[in-house]
């Protein structure tokens, strides 16, 4: 080995066996002569300075409640709301014995546009909610009212097993008063997202984005909490919800003012659980009310249903009488927007209904006012019941009742009816008509797409038939035997009383019969001595075809004005008086739902019997028929629509007039064409469904296939 590079290895292991030493002795506390190392007093005492600097800056952070909210505006109610007159921000306050309390959530349009479906009125769904601290945190808790355990049974100990409670959102502590217990919390990030209820609606399946409006994100910089307003039962919380769309696809229809920029305005409203002495009573599948399924998990029927109706707390001021008026009735609002000419027949058509209350014991069980204009509340606030008007660029309905109710009970707690101003004008969206299949849609659904799951609510297409029917009678009348005043007159009134019953029968917990216009055969439809009843069908709850009568002598009414026998039996099973005695008043209920197999009191529902694709096989319940003979009465519209037809060359529009009317006057006699043939085809391979139980008097078989001479006809 050369002496140069032993000489260089040697110094670099001494060097390294000094480097080695030195790391030992610092990690023993000597310093490099090995003595002791000497403690620095000032630097720990400085590290300790800081640590209570840093707690105290975090202890000056912590703001309380008073010094938080002290330049806010405070509104006191079921939840107390501060808002900062400056920036605009909300807080929520919640005492200690608000959390883990049930309270009622709903949610409302309060306006938006109807390419999306969500527009002015609609009705979400009524949800149970809990607030729940965790720590720093709130939790805001969706409860499953879906299922029932008895709780008597030990399965109830396991109530909670596989069934899913939603935390919705989850909002950190602002503050808290430790002498109080109150908490406060920030709103915005509660209400001004969507972390309580859906905004955006979800795509369908196999939906084309080329071809369907959009919304876009939701944009959190210009979403923001408009309104507020707190009083002792309810606090309400007005939200707009803006989405930005940078690249729209499609535009719109030309209510979009701007497809890239969209809003939509929302009511949050928590209600407090009623307080009274409300009687759920269980629903029957052979009347047609609204209700929630609940599936009884401690059962062994082969159907374990415990599901209840909606109806409104009905109680009578003096139990027991006779005839007594409301404790509290159920009092309707006329908007003052509502056009003046039309004030009165729709106060009218909604008193109607007092006469089927008035057969179980109650005097004036509706109250109907106008609002002032001056009034110092709005068609929003859930205190009142407003029959709404609205004139919409692209009408989504012409009358559209809905309901919300205690999801635990099925009390009805408030309801709204919306009516569309293009109804009565009789202005046809002539392409929609011809093209849109949403026209036959099933009742129940919404003819603008999915709506998200708080919006699935139930929707009242009505309007779409009486358009068409109307304008159907109207060209048909002015054709064949010239339209007068007092036909005209008539048409309007039978119109709007019709669509005021039958709006008004949903907020009632009422949903459609569409087999009602079996009650009379086509000679007693135009019969006057029986339509002075002010009755063509067995319920105002059906879509029928209008009565129209070839000639001005045979012409009677053209709708009922008057709710029917199955209103009036309906109404006494779901609002009648019940008896203390709990077995005494289920055999009071079973002997109503007995009379079910009477022929007047017919009942199906488009939910389940109504024949369209997907859906039922009887071809008496049905939309756009009328009569028993169903066939005979399509024959004759189709009839009426071809003579009309023919006679229209030689009654041009008057000089000067455009060919408008006489283009949507055709729109609808091919529209009543459409429907009479629909009618008729639904008689071929049909089956007629009877709901009655096993044993009862009157019923037949539950299921029964259509005569073939009658298939063949």
């Amino acid at each position: 080995m050369p002496a140069t590079f032993s000489r260089t290895l040697l110094a670099g292991l001494l060097s390294l066996l000094l480097s080695l030493n030195a790391f030992a002795a610092d990690a023993d506390g000597e310093d490099g002569g090995g003595a002791p190392a000497k403690a620095e007093p000032a630097a720990e005492a400085a590290t300790a300075a800081d640590g209570e600097k840093a707690e105290e800056k975090k202890e000056e952070k912590a703001k309380s409640i008073a010094e938080i909210t002290e330049k806010s505006e405070r509104l006191d109610g079921l939840f107390t709301l501060f808002r900062d007159p400056k920036a605009g921000t909300t807080r929520m306050l919640l005492r200690p014995e608000q959390l883990d309390q049930e309270y009622i959530y709903w949610v409302q349009v309060a306006n938006g546009i109807v390419d999306v479906g969500l527009f002015k009125g609609a009705y979400g769904s009524s949800e149970i909610l809990e607030f729940r601290r965790q720590f720093d945190s709130i939790e805001i808790h969706r409860k499953n009212t879906s299922f029932y355990f008895d709780p008597a049974s030990p399965l109830a100990r396991a109530a909670d097993a596989n069934i899913s409670e939603a935390i919705v959102a989850v909002v950190k502590i602002a503050a808290e008063d430790e002498e109080t217990g109150e908490i406060l919390i920030d709103a915005d990030k509660l209400f001004a997202t969507e972390a309580l209820m859906q905004v955006t609606p979800t795509p369908q399946p196999g939906q084309d984005p080329k071809t369907t409006f959009s919304l876009g994100k939701l944009d959190a910089g210009r979403s923001r909490i408009l309104n507020l307003r707190s009083y002792p039962k309810n606090t309400d919380v007005e939200v707009r919800y803006a989405f930005h769309n940078p690249t729209p696809l499609v535009a719109g229809t030309q209510a979009v003012t701007d497809a890239r920029n969209v809003a939509i305005r929302v009511m949050h409203s928590f209600i407090a659980m009623p307080d009274s002495d409300y009687k759920p009573r269980a629903d029957d599948a052979r009347v047609g009310y609204f209700g929630g399924q609940v599936t009884d998990l401690t059962s062994m029927d082969a159907a374990p249903y415990r599901d209840l109706i909606a109806r409104w707390n009905l109680v009578k001021e003096k139990p027991g009488a006779p005839m007594s008026e409301p404790v509290t009735p159920i009092t309707w609002w006329i908007e003052n927007t509502t056009p003046t000419e039309y004030r009165d027949l729709i106060r009218d058509a909604a008193l109607a209904w007092n006469t089927s209350f008035e057969k179980i014991g109650f005097r004036n069980a509706l109250v109907v006012k106008i609002q002032p204009d001056d009034a110092d509340w709005d068609a929003g606030d859930i205190r009142y019941n407003v029959l709404r008007w609205t004139s919409s660029p692209n009408p989504p309905f012409g009358g559209y009742g809905p309901s919300f109710t205690n999801p635990r009970t099925g009390e009805i707690i408030g309801a709204d009816v919306m009516l569309e101003y293009s109804f009565m004008s009789r202005r046809l969206r002539t392409r929609q008509l011809i093209q849109e299949p949403t026209a036959l849609a099933p009742a129940e659904t919404s003819p603008v797409g999915n709506r998200g799951h708080f919006f699935a609510n139930h929707f009242c297409s009505l309007q779409h038939g009486l358009e068409v029917n109307n304008v159907f009678a109207s060209l048909a009348a002015q054709t064949l035997y010239g339209m007068d005043d007092e036909i005209d007159q008539q048409l309007t009134r039978d119109t709007m009383h019709y669509l005021i019953l039958h709006e008004l029968g949903h907020t009632l917990g009422f949903n459609h019969n569409m087999k009602a216009t079996q009650l009379l055969t086509p000679a007693q439809a135009r019969d006057k001595d029986m339509m002075a009843m002010g009755v063509v069908a067995g319920s105002v709850m059906d879509y029928p075809a209008v009565n129209f009568a070839p000639t001005r002598e045979e012409q009677t009414l053209f709708y009922s004005i008057a709710p029917g026998p199955y209103d009036d039996w309906i109404i006494e099973y779901g609002y009648s008086e019940a008896l203390a005695d709990p077995v005494a008043e289920r055999a009071r209920l079973e002997k109503i739902l007995a009379k079910s197999t009477d022929p007047t009191l017919a009942f199906g529902n488009d939910a389940d019997d109504m024949r369209a694709p997907g859906f039922g096989i009887d071809p008496r319940v049905n939309i756009y028929d009328m009569t028993s003979d169903a066939l005979t009465f399509a024959a004759d519209q189709i009839d009426i629509m071809q003579s009309t037809l023919k006679a229209l060359p030689s009654k041009p529009p008057a000089n000067g007039k455009s060919y408008q009317e006489t283009a949507a006057g055709v729109t609808a006699l091919l529209a009543v064409w459409r429907n009479s043939a629909m009618v008729a085809s639904r008689y071929v391979g049909g089956v007629q469904v009877d709901r009655a139980v096993v044993g009862q008097d009157g019923g037949g078989d539950p299921l029964t296939p259509i005569a073939a001479d009658r298939q063949r006809e």
